[in-house]
């Protein structure tokens, strides 16, 4: 039901969309896997369902939220990106999960500026950061891509977090 509230983005190669229940098991492997250790895995089924359904749970409370990304040539699931807001987060922050299988395409780039400019012109945010841990390079570069910054002004949910600024609506800091 809730899927059906999330907004369908189409970019070129991905379909951005609400969550399917078999999307779960690849989502699940991830953090069953060493791939998690970035982002505080691994989990087991029941932590890692918990934080799929947290992903686009926030579609209910907030109007923004994550969305499942999915190749539109192959139908398959990629991993999740848009927005997370737990209670502990300061701020509204844009991420990204990959399965393996997606990772080094540039889905992540392609699907977080896609979820990044929905969330501009659909909602009231005029600010965003990513909460990245020092050790996940990869994302950091991914980060700067998308033309964030590290802000050093603001103190991430957990120790020694990088916290990426984006740039707001029309690439305005």
């Amino acid at each position: 039901m809730a899927a059906r509230l999330i907004p369908v983005i189409e970019t070129g190669r991905l379909t951005l969309r609400g969550p399917r229940r078999e999307d779960f098991a690849p989502y699940a492997a991830f953090w069953a896997s060493a791939r998690s250790l970035h982002e505080d895995g691994p989990r087991d089924a029941r932590a890692a369902w918990e934080d799929f359904a947290a992903a686009f749970g926030l579609w209910l409370i907030e109007g923004y939220g994550c969305w499942s990304v999915e190749d539109r040539t192959t139908g398959a699931f990629c991993g999740i990106v848009g927005m997370n807001r737990p209670v502990h987060f300061d701020e509204p922050e844009i991420g990204w999960t990959l399965v393996p299988e997606a990772e080094g395409k540039g889905i992540a780039f392609e699907a977080a500026m896609a979820a990044r400019d929905w969330v501009y012109a659909n909602t009231a945010l005029t600010t965003m950061v990513s909460y990245i841990g020092p050790a996940n390079i990869r994302s950091i570069r991914l980060a700067e891509r998308m033309g964030a910054w590290r802000d050093a002004s603001v103190a991430g949910p957990d120790a020694g977090d990088v916290v990426m600024r984006h740039p707001g609506p029309g690439g305005r800091a």
